[in-house]
């Protein structure tokens, strides 16, 4: 008996050895084949999960978002909307019977109603600002939205018109600044504001919640709905910088104001460092907000906190909890606080009790990217994602602990493909700490045989890689390579002493760990020592410009929105804060271009023209000493991109001009396309 169950199960191991090499190498246009779930909206009963679905066309450079409606049990999925148009923003009614998105099919993005019981969506406002990011009223009369407007116009459109488009023949061609912010990530501040907009939905009258020459709420790279509504509909909590240097501070803080504008206050102007993203308790006594204590310090703790409107008292819940709060989200009986935090490697489901201060974890070991609880507090809806699992939505049950997905949008094109999963190792790094580190085998994968290493060094400087589905961890080990994503000192979600330790010290620890990481790794049996890469995007585009100066290991290097010269990207960039916190005064031997006389390896060069974090400049003169040296580089800048390029019309080439670099010098797959070509193509211009 015994050996026929062994048999058996030698049989059944066979079929799934088979099933699994029998699929494909992923490749790029595979990867843009997938689906992002995402924006999850539970009902007001509890009973049906609102979401969109966002699809892209990679040979015509559009993407398409769309709302679907599904059972909270993860039945009876629908579609809801079906245009050419992006729908998306989903809001429920508060009686559950109809729906509320954005869209644009319309022309400026304007907000829709859709009752679930038939019809069709009607346009419900005809906002000349247009909407964007919408909160509604709970008798659906009022909404909150923000918008970009001169504050010396307020709301009136035609003054705003005027200025924005000039006086004279079209759009000015010159910018014209009395202080800094010059500019800001992609664009120039030439005198716009983001401000919270109130509209009446009966009368369409319209009135500035947050008037003034300040962004409200606090300016965020890929933008931030942080503005709420009280749960009695008499005011708005939102954060916002008022400060006389915003270019070098962090003291954003919390505010709250009727809704008539009037009873503007500063609730948290005690502390001097940044205080955000307000959420009021359901019962109204409290906003919870997120707070750094450190002025000017951006990458300091991010702490979670809470005011009491009765009297005043802000009381810090997570001082002794050593990972960033992330998003966070009240229960509906106002005792508990759920919230994601990063912590090493994932960004998993807390709880935490405001008055004891116990902190729970519910969902260990998921990147969860968003997440809603139920109105009876006894589920999650999150989406997630894996390295080798596209994002879906999930739910998991408080009392059993289950989780089991309710959406599967991406489930064909993963029997498909083979989506690589990571191996999770630690390895010795500097003053004997462990670097968490994820690497990934290639297609195909023989122990046998010797393959190409890519290493992948991250930006921030404070940030983690995770657990989660990215591009980058498929294109290169479907093309061959032995993928390593470490994170060293200054990533979080190891502690705040690991995060802090990169600060002024950006070639010290941090350097170690990756040398000692890549030393380790170059011993595997399957590793080539002879044909090593590494890979990196902002600071991780620093990094490969100082390995270029100060070690010649690698092969081939690829240097992303790089900084070359320290001097003078300390003078360049929009963001003073972090120049003057994260580098100091004492940065000359930190800089690459210090050590030119000891370039050799070639290089892969990437930038944005738009970028005004890392300015394009920085790479052309980094490319320039590579040229007059003959040593071999290839330059790319995206014209119309910043510090984060067009996903679908010039990521394609960037992931392509890798593929082409390391095959050049490591010898992995061809690339599949010409990346002269691609550029010479209009859709990836």
């Amino acid at each position: 008996m015994k050996k026929l169950l062994f048999a058996l199960l030698i049989f059944l191991f066979g079929i799934t050895t088979f099933a699994q090499n029998t699929k494909r190498a992923v490749t790029i246009e595979d990867l843009y084949k997938t689906r992002f779930v995402g924006s999850q909206k539970i009902s007001p009963d509890g009973s049906k999960i609102l979401f969109t679905v966002t699809e892209n066309n990679l040979r015509e450079a559009v993407s398409n978002t769309d709302v679907y409606i599904v059972n909270a049990d993860g039945s009876g999925l629908k579609q809801l909307t079906v245009n050419e148009a992006a729908d998306y923003n989903p809001l429920w009614s508060a009686d559950g019977k109809s729906v509320y998105f954005v869209s644009t099919r319309n022309g400026k993005p304007q907000l829709f109603e859709l009752p679930l019981d038939g019809g069709e969506a009607k346009q419900i406002t005809d906002c000349e600002f247009g909407i964007s990011s919408p909160k509604i009223s709970g008798d659906g009369t009022e909404i909150i939205f923000q918008a970009k407007i001169f504050p010396e116009c307020g709301t009136d459109y035609e003054c705003n018109e005027m200025n924005l488009n000039g006086m004279l023949n079209g759009p000015i061609q010159a910018h014209l600044a009395d202080s800094l912010f010059v500019r800001h990530w992609t664009e120039y501040n030439d005198g716009q504001f983001t401000h919270v907009l109130l509209l009446n939905l009966k009368d369409s009258s319209l009135i500035d919640l947050t008037p003034g020459y300040y962004n409200s709420p606090t300016f965020a790279a890929g933008g931030s709905d942080h503005y709420v509504f009280s749960p009695d509909f008499t005011g708005v909590a939102f954060d916002s910088k008022r400060v006389p240097d915003p270019e070098s501070s962090t003291n954003s803080d919390v505010w709250t104001v009727s809704l008539d504008g009037k009873n503007l206050k500063n609730i948290t102007a005690e502390n001097k460092g940044y205080d955000g993203a307000p959420e009021y308790s359901p019962d109204g006594k409290y906003i919870a907000y997120k707070t750094q204590k450190t002025p000017g310090y951006e990458s300091d703790m991010f702490n979670l906190a809470i005011y009491n409107r009765k009297t005043g008292e802000r009381k810090i819940l997570t001082g002794d909890f050593d990972y960033w709060v992330n998003d966070f989200q009240w229960s509906n009986d106002s005792k508990f606080i759920y919230f994601t935090a990063f912590v090493k490697g994932y960004l998993p489901l807390f709880k935490i009790n405001i008055n004891t201060l116990e902190i729970k974890e519910l969902i260990p070991h998921k990147v969860i990217a968003a997440f809603d609880i139920s109105p009876s507090d006894d589920f999650a809806i999150v989406s997630y994602s894996k390295i080798d699992k596209p994002y879906e939505l999930a739910r998991f049950d408080f009392a059993t602990g289950k989780f089991r997905d309710i959406t599967a949008f991406n489930r064909k094109l993963s029997d498909e493909v083979d989506f690589r999963s990571a191996e999770q190792l630690w390895i010795k790094g500097a003053d004997g700490i462990p670097v968490h580190t994820f690497l990934i085998k290639p297609h195909n994968f023989d122990p046998n045989k010797k393959y190409p290493l890519v290493i992948n060094v991250h930006g921030g400087p404070q940030y983690q890689w995770m657990d989660s589905f990215r591009f980058d961890w498929q294109v290169y080990p479907a093309a061959g390579y032995v993928l390593a994503f470490p994170n060293p000192h200054g990533s979080i979600g190891y502690g705040q002493k690991y995060t802090a330790a990169i600060s002024r010290d950006w070639d010290g620890k941090v350097f170690t760990d990756v040398m000692m990481v890549t030393d380790s790794l170059a011993k595997l049996s399957y590793v080539d020592s002879t044909r090593m890469g590494a890979m990196g995007w902002s600071y991780g585009g620093y990094f490969m410009n100082l390995l270029q100066a100060k070690t010649s290991r690698f092969k081939c290097l690829a240097s992303m929105m790089g900084i070359y010269d320290l001097a003078e990207f300390a003078e360049e960039t929009e963001e003073l804060w972090f120049s003057n916190w994260d580098l100091g005064n004492d940065y000359e031997d930190k800089s690459p271009s210090k050590y030119a006389d000891n370039f050799s390896t070639p290089t892969l060069i990437i930038t944005g023209e738009k970028d005004y974090r890392i300015p394009y400049t920085q790479s052309i003169r980094y490319f320039t000493n590579l040229q007059l040296k003959g040593i071999d580089s290839r330059l790319i800048i995206f014209k119309n991109d910043g510090h984060w390029p067009s996903f679908l019309k010039s990521m394609p080439l960037y992931y392509n001009a890798h593929l082409e670099w390391f095959h050049k010098y490591l010898g992995g797959a061809q690339a599949p396309w010409d990346s002269k070509k691609m550029v010479r193509n209009l859709q990836y211009q």
